[in-house]
């Protein structure tokens, strides 16, 4: 069997496209190359147990198929840096009735760049071009360098030529939150929002008062229910515009649709928003200030349910890391993406210098029951601010699972599902995954069912104030 038949289309030697028969051991380097160049360039497929040449089908029965993963995630992990986002699929077929598998790793391009492939402690820079891996040139890396997310989109020049006239919405909005205070032209060039040359910056032209572009997209929905499934969406409205106009028809947006209500707190009723004012701001400020402005064809999303509003915004964490569902909002660090546009929001004295944002929306919420309080949840290309309504007294629905797909583990045991499900979002301790099990937390539990899992690369065991947590490995994992 070939290649094309189990997967339904032609492949021809291209820059996102290569096979190997298996994984050389005694050469790595040889294909870690090809994995950094695809995340250098514009990513690839990568096949495992494929003749290169023929595409003629080798294979794996299901162990070595584990094995191989396993081999090729542990090498990635050991000598790129920063690892790029690799998705790995095992794809069946059978030879005489018995079952084989080919793996493909699906390469991202990589939002950080230039990807170091660093091997017996010398680094090296790899690209993809015309079918073949080779070391990245001088003018590859510099443009891997500008196109980078780690460069600030709103920092770099753009060609548009400065006019404080046709600054009036942003000028409006300083006086606004400053007092009655005017924005001076001098305060605008200290922050770097002209070039010497009389140039806009790039987020600069997002304040511009003509400014239509997709840049600054917003998309406001309302949910008849809890839910995105089977909830009918009562209204979607979109909107685009400078990024103060952006701000300020969020925050209508839902103060027009939001509940108020009569609540019972301390001993005494009180009139309460569904959600606190500041709180609200807070979020949308933090939405607008550290979303990716390189990821076109993206929106900030206000997402409003019955039971909670959701702000999502295009983008992980600036140099942060993906986390599950975190209720700690003070203890949050985020670094500012977007230096220029996070200056000009601060001088208009709606963001803080210090980033408290977080902390402002926890003390909200201070008073607010378990099940109304606020947390954030970031992956690798958006970060989500939840708000649970106040007005909603049965609080936001949670749970504690998460549907997952993954290759049985081997030597498994029947908790192994349910084990990384728990696990999938937030790290657990030992003791925490026995008792949603059911189960002691005896040697046994840790052995045959923890550890074997960790032994897999199915669960990362990582410590946290010197105790140990599992936190399950989203390469080995997948949400479905």
């Amino acid at each position: 069997m070939y290649l094309e038949e189990i997967i339904g289309e032609v492949q021809l030697e291209n820059d996102r496209f290569e096979c190997k028969s298996i994984l050389n051991r005694e050469d790595a380097v040889g294909w870690l190359k090809t994995i950094s160049g695809f995340a250098n360039a514009s990513g690839g497929d990568f096949y495992i147990g494929v003749e290169d040449k023929s595409h003629k089908l080798i294979g794996f029965v299901r162990k070595d198929a584990d094995n191989e993963r396993n081999y090729f995630n542990n090498q990635v992990n050991e000598h790129l840096f920063p690892r790029p986002r690799i998705s790995i699929a095992f794809l069946p077929y059978k030879v005489r009735g018995q079952e084989r598998f080919v793996l493909r790793a699906s390469v991202m391009e990589s939002e950080v760049k230039p990807i170091i492939l660093k091997y017996k402690g010398i680094p090296a820079i790899f690209m993809r071009r015309d079918g073949f891996t080779g070391g990245a040139t001088y003018e590859e890396i510099i443009e891997m360098s500008i196109k980078s997310s780690n460069t600030q989109y709103d920092t770099l020049v753009s060609d548009v030529k400065y006019d404080f006239k046709k600054l009036l919405k942003l000028r409006n909005f300083f006086c606004e939150h400053s007092d009655g205070k005017e924005l001076r032209e001098k305060a605008l060039y200290s922050m770097g929002f002209v070039s010497k040359e009389g140039f806009l910056a790039n987020g600069a032209v997002l304040f511009a008062d003509d400014y239509r572009g997709g840049k600054t997209e917003i998309m406001c929905s309302v949910y008849s229910g809890t839910g995105r499934g089977s909830n009918r969406i009562v209204t979607v409205n979109r909107y685009n515009g400078p990024i103060t106009d952006t701000i300020n028809y969020a925050m209508d947006f839902v103060s027009q649709r939001m509940n108020r209500s009569m609540i019972k707190r301390n001993d005494r009723r009180t009139n309460v928003d569904a959600f606190p004012k500041r709180a609200l701001f807070e979020g949308v400020i933090n939405a607008v200030a550290h979303r990716d402005y390189y990821q076109d064809g993206t929106q900030i999303q206000l997402d409003l349910f019955r039971d909670r509003l959701e702000i999502s915004s295009p983008g992980g964490f600036y140099r942060g890391e993906k986390f599950g569902k975190n209720y700690d909002l003070s203890g949050i660090i985020s670094k500012r993406r977007n230096e220029l546009i996070s200056g000009v929001l601060v001088a208009c004295n709606v963001m803080e210098a210090a980033g408290t944002g977080f902390e402002k929306i926890a003390e909200d919420y201070a008073e607010a029951d378990e099940r109304h309080r606020p947390y954030i949840y970031a992956a690798s290309d958006h970060f989500t601010l939840v708000l649970p309504d106040l007005t909603y007294e049965q609080g936001v629905a949670d749970s504690d699972l998460s549907a997952i797909a993954f290759v049985p583990v081997p030597d498994g045991t029947e908790h192994d599902e349910k084990v990384l499900s728990f696990c999938y979002h937030q790290a657990r301790r030992a003791s925490e995954i026995a008792k949603f099990l059911g189960l002691s937390d005896s040697t046994y539990f840790r052995k045959m069912i923890l550890e074997n899992l960790v032994k897999n690369g199915y669960l990362i065991k990582s410590k946290t104030a010197r105790v140990a947590v599992f936190r399950t490995n989203a390469e080995m994992v997948s949400p479905e």
